[in-house]
């Protein structure tokens, strides 16, 4: 290995630079993110037109579900409907004093209502794994190109024959990761703890 003559060090001590001043906020977002909200808010509006009619319907259902308006609903007429059949309410023949109508329309509204929340965490999930699949894409990218610059950086300082104080580690981090590689160290390692 080449001997180096150079040893960098900063020429002004990190004490005597004074306060670090944050830069002015723009005025409004950078075109770039502009973009990408753009273009992100465009596809979440094409997957719910290319929604089927079941799946926009169970969602609906889903939010509605989802709202105190549904609570105070049903707080008020499972309220009037024990109340009444209890014979509180003068006049009123109690129709279920057993309960037992009230039961099974509960039980049956039950059914549905968590079928309907399925759909909705089925679209939901398939969503959400779109979204991961694109951020691991972008991250192993992202992954890559830094390799190549860390790689690029560190042939620019031998040139110059300078040293820093990573210089044992840029060999490790001029090393491609491979993705398949640490999602098996990873199993692995999890079925050993698994199994202890």
């Amino acid at each position: 290995m080449k001997s180096r003559s150079n040893t960098y060090r900063p020429t002004t001590p990190a004490r005597e630079l004074g306060p670090t001043v944050a830069p002015p906020r723009p005025p409004g977002l950078t075109p770039v993110l502009d973009r990408n909200i753009q273009i992100l808010e465009s596809r979440r509006q094409q997957e719910q037109l290319a929604a089927t009619a079941e799946v926009r319907v169970a969602d609906r259902i889903t939010q509605f579900t989802g709202s105190m308006l549904f609570v105070y609903i049903h707080v008020v007429l499972f309220s009037l409907w024990t109340v009444a059949n209890l014979g509180f309410i003068p006049h009123v023949n109690p129709w279920d004093p057993t309960f037992v109508i009230l039961g099974t329309s509960a039980s049956v509204e039950a059914i549905f209502l968590s079928t309907f929340v399925l759909i909705s965490q089925n679209r939901m999930a398939r969503s959400a794994e779109k979204r991961a699949d694109l951020d691991l894409q972008i991250n192993l990218l992202s992954e890559h190109e830094i390799t190549k610059l860390v790689a690029l950086t560190a042939a620019i300082a031998e040139h110059m024959g300078l040293e820093t104080e990573v210089d044992q580690e840029v060999g490790e981090l001029q090393r491609d990761v491979a993705p398949e590689q640490v999602l098996d160290e990873i199993e692995t390692r999890k079925s050993q703890l698994n199994s202890s």
